[in-house]
């Protein structure tokens, strides 16, 4: 089926001619639309055209961009920031920028296209390990790590599709046997949603200030903004900012973007409540779909997957939600993304503005689908 978003995306959208309640997409903390953001983005419009129409090495620096950065920092505690112009070329950016400190890649074998593709730019060789597997890790390090040589362990932080958190703690402990070891995260489904502060899969598992540990994510999915974003201290930034193509070659976020990103930021570090209604909404999901017999962990991230069932029918669900009961989840096919669990799965996001009359208007159809009624 084809759909249409015809309106802002959000907890109610109007969807190929009609209003639907809306679980689909990565608007974790609601602020999609957000009048704020819209505001701040024609201003910059107005201000500085659409576009810096020139790399960021050269002359595309402006205030808006500058600006995005700053605010990044502030929130994630952190002397600098690198702003970029999609998230998905983070963990590019990470491996040219730290080219120099590892030999051998080690990746979750369920890992993200963006991570997969950055492991293949790396020219080195990678070596895939079983879906949050330390123990297939450590098997890994064992049987192709070489005397001398330096792993690097790529992951995402939460698989976009499972909803699943790496056990990035548990590999910290495989491979810290190793000497100049390195951790990449693809934390683009934690940031703004896991740890106190909304700071990803590091701060949620207490690891921020592991010095061999980094992360890169976006800021178009649960800030509701756009682009891609690196923190860390301002040398390792330079030497990313050196070191990366990505940076060095590609335009910048356009700038109506790039403001209404800087705006979002602080409305999610102003506004600590959303995270708070998220976490709150996230238990009721998954309290209320455990009771419909589908297995799922007690985790924070708004990403609720059930999984396949003798008895259910997952795309004649999602099909049938939305012909008939104006719900849209979003049913993904095996092997149609990356991580998808055996036998395929319905990807259900729970974002801050859902209402409990939704998320339990959602579970009650689901209910009376699969019995039947």
């Amino acid at each position: 089926m084809k759909f249409l978003m015809q309106s802002p995306p959000g907890p109610r959208v109007r969807m190929n001619d009609k209003d639907v309640d809306y679980f689909c997409g990565c608007c974790y903390l609601g602020l999609n639309a957000y009048p704020d953001m819209v505001e701040a983005a024609c201003r910059a419009a107005r201000t500085y055209g659409i576009g810096c129409g020139t790399s960021r090495a050269g002359h595309g620096n402006n205030p808006v961009l500058l600006d995005v950065e700053a605010r990044a920092a502030r929130f994630f505690q952190a002397e600098a920031a690198l702003y970029y112009v999609s998230g998905y070329l983070g963990m590019l950016i990470l491996l040219q920028g730290l080219s120099e400190d590892y030999d051998v890649i080690f990746c979750d074998a369920a890992s993200h296209y963006s991570v997969r593709t950055a492991a293949a730019a790396a020219g080195k060789s990678c070596i895939p390990f079983a879906h949050r597997s330390p123990e297939d890790l450590r098997r890994q390090l064992e049987n192709h790590l070489q005397s001398g040589q330096r792993p690097l362990v790529l992951t995402d932080g939460v698989f976009p599709i499972s909803g699943e958190i790496a056990p990035v703690a548990d590999y910290l402990e495989v491979v810290s046997r190793f000497d100049n070891f390195t951790i990449c995260l693809d934390d683009a489904h934690a940031y703004g949603v896991l740890g106190d502060n909304g700071r990803g899969v590091r701060e949620n598992f207490h690891l921020e200030k592991e010095p061999n540990i980094y992360s890169c994510g976006t800021l178009s999915k649960a800030f509701g903004g756009h682009g891609g974003i690196i923190t860390g201290t301002q040398a390792f930034i330079d030497r990313l900012k050196t070191k990366s193509d990505v940076y060095y070659a590609s335009s910048a976020v356009p700038n109506p973007s790039a403001a209404a990103t800087a705006c979002a930021i602080d409305l999610a570090g102003q506004n600590p409540h959303l995270r708070r209604q998220l976490w709150q909404n996230v238990a009721l999901a998954r309290n209320e779909f455990r009771r419909l017999g589908f297995p799922l962990a007690d985790t924070p991230v708004p990403i609720v997957a059930l999984h396949s069932r003798p008895d259910v029918d997952l795309e004649k669900l999602a099909d049938v939600l939305f012909t008939d009961r104006n719900k849209v989840v979003r049913y993904v096919a095996p092997d149609a993304y990356s991580g998808v669990p055996a036998g395929g799965a319905i990807r259900i996001a729970i974002f801050a503005n859902h209402t409990e009359a939704q998320i339990l208007a959602l579970v009650q159809d689901v209910r009376e689908i699969i019995d039947g009624e």
